[in-house]
């Protein structure tokens, strides 16, 4: 066999070992490749109780109910169309609060309740740290007096 059909044939089976490397990953996602599921997508996908999953949306207003232990938090997921109640046992995140951004980890309990494990607070595009807006808000002032 000559080397240039050698060649050719190597870059064939390249080819076609990766295009199977991205099949095989693809059917592995399946329905993992949500970053998570929004309360309204919960009813439709059935999850099963115990399955871990990452549930998405906003925290409800007047929902944050903290227990008396200290650590336990009950709270409520809502998406507008579907609420759902979650209990979070640990020290949520500085950003975690009513009418913002939650993604929780965790499964369902048997009851129905969301048991998250961890808590990620999203925060909108305009966020800016606190140090940042104080420096901002400085150099602000500056400006306006400068110009004056």
């Amino acid at each position: 066999m000559k080397a240039k059909h050698q060649r050719l044939t190597l870059a064939l089976l390249a080819l076609v070992a990766l295009i199977g490397a991205g099949l095989l990953a693809a059917s592995a996602l399946k329905d993992q490749a949500a970053y998570f599921y929004a309360p309204s997508d919960l009813k439709a996908a059935q999850v099963a109780p115990g399955k871990r999953i990452r549930l998405g949306g906003m925290v409800a207003d007047k929902s944050v109910q903290p227990a008396g232990d200290g650590v336990t938090i009950d709270f409520v997921v809502t998406d507008g169309g579907a609420q759902t109640p979650v209990r979070f046992r640990g020290i949520p995140p500085d950003l975690f609060k009513e009418n913002s951004g939650v993604v929780a980890e965790g499964a369902f309990d048997a009851n129905g309740l969301f048991v998250a494990d961890n808590i990620l607070a999203k925060h909108d595009e305009r966020y800016m740290p606190p140090e940042l807006a104080r420096q901002d808000g400085q150099q602000k002032h500056k400006t306006e007096t400068l110009e004056r």
